[in-house]
């Protein structure tokens, strides 16, 4: 190993969940839950980068609504989407609930995470908390534990209640597990809530990022998501296309 590629723990943390870990390797910060299973990434020159395909896929569910003034995040890790969407979008409130509690002192301590006036964050369970969460333009699931997709991922109605929080023309995006033959995790499930009516993202991290629409009169905009896209590349220092040209209807 190399002198730049040592990793250095910076805070570890135990609740009744499990380890939780900071380490710094180079310019690079990393959530860790358990056995070293990452969570996120954070570039600590700016922590609103977004290195992971997957994280840049959620952003492109962001990019479906063409005004977005609140959103909702049920999980927040590193916050490095959260920051990204503060940064990027014309957002005015936004709420990001978090199962452990340390997770967000960990990420304004040490990966970055901005005390801004539009974010509130709350503790506590997503499957419980969401139906006291505000209506929003766009929800995002993304609730993993060290051993991959919390419950609510496969739930109905947990799931069909975030759609149902959305307001009209909102979009919900949720980080999915994928199987092994490339399928969100409990596809024969999302087809059925859902009508088969939504969009999938597959990315190379393993996962299906799946873009659902408000209610089913909704269409996505391809023409209107690669504009809004392509004038946000000069800002974001990179393309959202590549991801964009993969973007498959539910199957």
């Amino acid at each position: 190993m190399t002198e730049e590629r040592v990793e250095h723990l910076l805070a570890e943390v135990q609740d009744e969940f499990g380890v939780i870990r900071v380490l710094e390797v180079a310019d690079y910060r990393f959530l860790e839950f358990g056995d070293a299973i990452e969570q996120s990434c954070v570039f600590t020159a700016d922590p609103s980068w977004l290195e992971y395909d997957y994280t840049r896929a959620m952003l492109i569910g962001a990019l479906c609504h063409e005004q977005p003034e609140s959103a909702l995040f049920l999980g927040l890790g590193a916050g490095t989407l959260t920051q990204a969407c503060l940064k990027f979008l014309p957002l005015e409130d936004v709420e990001a609930i978090e199962l452990r509690p340390d997770v967000p002192r960990l990420a304004i301590e040490y990966l970055g995470l901005d005390d801004d006036p539009r974010l509130y964050i709350r503790v506590g369970d997503a499957l419980e908390l969401l139906p006291t969460a505000e209506p929003a333009d766009l929800i995002f699931v993304d609730l993993y534990t060290d051993v991959g997709p919390g419950v609510g991922h496969l739930a109905w109605g947990f799931l069909g209640d975030c759609q149902k929080r959305l307001n009209p023309g909102g979009w919900l995006v949720i980080n999915q597990w994928a199987t092994d033959d490339g399928q969100p995790l409990g596809a024969a499930l999302l087809r059925g809530l859902y009508h088969r009516h939504y969009w999938e993202l597959p990315v190379k991290e393993g996962n299906v990022i799946l873009l659902v629409p408000a209610d089913l009169d909704q269409e996505l905009d391809m023409q209107a998501l690669t504009t809004r896209a392509a004038a946000l590349a000069p800002r974001l220092g990179y393309s959202l296309q590549p991801l964009i040209n993969a973007i498959r209807p539910a199957t």
